[in-house]
């Protein structure tokens, strides 16, 4: 059983920066390759960033440039900087990991992008 909690979320205007964190359970926290999601109204779920336990990294194209991942494995976290946000960030980010093939998820932290 893994558990992830998410943090950082908020109001930001264009143009602006947030960090996102995820703190996980689990002993085998520098094993695990952490992603994060989101999720606008009215659209599927898709994957932002990942980051393997051999710290390489995958980002969407959309935020390719803006975003970047990152771990400490030290403090069993995940965080994600976003940089340059735009409306069109605005959604529900989640925190992710597959473990045993199963799927775990945190809670969810909403990011809006507004002036």
């Amino acid at each position: 059983q893994v558990q992830l909690v998410e943090s950082g979320g908020g109001l930001v205007q264009p143009g602006g920066s947030l960090r996102l964190s995820c703190v996980a359970s689990g002993k085998f926290f520098t094993l695990y390759t952490m992603a994060w999601y989101r999720q606008a109204p009215g659209e599927q779920r898709e994957l932002v960033a990942s980051i393997t336990s051999f710290k390489i990294k995958e980002y969407a194209d959309v935020v390719k440039g803006r975003f970047t991942i990152g771990r400490d494995n030290a403090k069993n976290m995940a965080y994600l900087q976003m940089n340059d946000l735009k409306p069109e960030d605005t959604a529900v980010y989640f925190c992710n990991t597959n473990w045993t093939r199963v799927d775990y998820w945190g809670q969810g932290t909403q990011v809006t992008v507004s002036s």
